[in-house]
């Protein structure tokens, strides 16, 4: 049997006027005279629809700059559509920015009471709730101190602990898990448990695609405005990670073509491990090309972090050579070596190069944790006077649905004794 929808959009726009910054005052008030002739139209939202059942748990992603916020605060009523219709059915709490409704002067008592007036609850019936809502937000010795002396996560658990106390029909919810410490995320998602028990709809937007994988009934996947992708949570956050992949990895081929195109010519002074990018060398022999190459030799800039590479480069020697090393080095965004190697440190002793040839330097396992790295690869002598050195020129991204800190995921598991157990 269907259920009943909570909430519909449907063919909703939202534009916004932007005054042109080089006309203001008088200016701007004759070019506006008789029409917006003075403004620019920004088109935030185009054609939007989706349904929203009841006692669904439904997600929007989509990156920073998509109309997420904007669609939230459309279905909240704080803006209202250019073109197009919104319905809500029952009782709808939206939990969207920091401390809407509280004021700073006064306690977060009184901002308890102010806060649940505001959503329509009687004194009588935020009475009946109080000790409950100051539990949840574990605020019992700071709620009779002015919340502008709150920190930003103790304002943030005041307002989620009300907003889920008043019991509505649908809550709104923007970044809902940016609200405290681990322990109290894990009690947000407990009462996110509950609500779902209960038949409540509960939107989020949010870019924490393993709870919407973990959570969600249902999503919807926003670009530039746009509805890109619509359904299942697994299938649209897949989606989403896909067009992500590819931007970083169109992002990362400029990155490198420009790096290449202004890449300094002669070497630096002192270390070259703190030398800023660029190429140097006598060119005796020449690295003429470099491409990483993923699991099916694709040249490719994003990799998973247990993703197999190749580093490949093409090499030129005009003249024989036989004295030569190849080597590579990967460095963090913060410019902190994380491996480097070469044929002489791997006791590789060198006979000729003459002419063309390829290097191909490959890891079975990428097993770097998420993030932004460089490469370096070079050829030089055995005494380190560089026939060509590329400092710092290609840029790769690393992903990984795991957030590791530090620069290197090595191979693990965990071992539990029986009395200590996960769900």
């Amino acid at each position: 049997m269907p259920k009943d929808p909570a909430i519909v959009v449907s063919k909703v726009s939202k534009d916004f006027k932007l005054p042109h910054e080089k006309h203001s005052g008088l200016k701007q008030a004759i070019l506006s005279f008789g029409g917006d002739k003075g403004y620019e139209l920004q088109h935030v939202l185009h054609d939007i629809s989706f349904k929203i059942q009841r006692g669904d748990f439904f997600a929007i992603v989509g990156r920073n700059g998509s109309g997420k916020s904007t669609l939230l605060k459309l279905l909240a009523g704080i803006y209202h559509p250019s073109s197009g219709d919104i319905s809500v059915h029952g009782k709808l709490v939206p939990f969207i920015e920091l401390g809407v409704g509280f004021n700073p002067e006064l306690t977060g008592r009184e901002n308890v009471f102010l806060n649940a007036a505001i959503l329509g609850f009687s004194q009588k019936e935020t009475e009946a709730m109080y000790r409950d809502i100051v539990d949840f937000a574990e605020l019992r010795d700071f709620i009779d101190a002015p919340v502008k002396t709150y920190s930003s996560g103790m304002y943030m658990r005041l307002g989620f602990a009300v907003a889920i106390h008043v019991d509505p029909d649908v809550l709104l919810f923007d970044e809902v898990l940016a609200v405290g410490d681990e322990s109290f995320t894990d009690k947000c998602l407990d009462k996110f448990g509950e609500f779902h028990r209960r038949g409540r709809t509960v939107l989020i937007v949010t870019h924490s695609l393993s709870l919407v994988e973990r959570l969600c009934d249902e999503a919807v996947w926003l670009d530039a405005g746009e509805k890109q992708s619509e359904g299942d949570p697994k299938r649209v956050v897949g989606a989403y990670l896909t067009a992500v992949d590819q931007a970083e990895k169109h992002q990362m081929a400029a990155t490198t073509a420009k790096a290449l195109q202004t890449a300094r010519p002669s070497a630096p002074a002192g270390d070259m491990f703190q030398a800023t990018e660029g190429r140097w060398g006598s060119r005796e022999i020449e690295i003429t090309d470099v491409e990483l190459m993923d699991a099916n030799g694709q040249p490719s800039f994003g990799f998973q972090t247990t993703d197999p590479v190749s580093i490949r480069f093409r090499v030129k020697s005009p003249q024989p050579v036989d004295d030569f090393v190849f080597g590579i080095g990967v460095f963090n965004a913060d410019g902190v070596c994380c491996f480097g190697t070469n044929t002489s440190i791997e006791d590789m002793t060198p006979d000729r190069i003459d002419g063309d040839g390829q290097v191909t330097f490959a890891i079975d396992s990428l097993d770097l944790v998420e993030g932004t790295y460089k490469l370096d690869v070079a050829v030089h002598r055995r005494d380190g006077a560089p026939y060509d050195y590329h400092r710092l020129l290609y840029t790769f991204r690393v992903q990984s649905r795991t957030h590791d800190t530090g620069v290197f995921r090595p191979k693990h598991r965990w071992a539990f004794s029986p009395t200590v157990r996960f769900k």
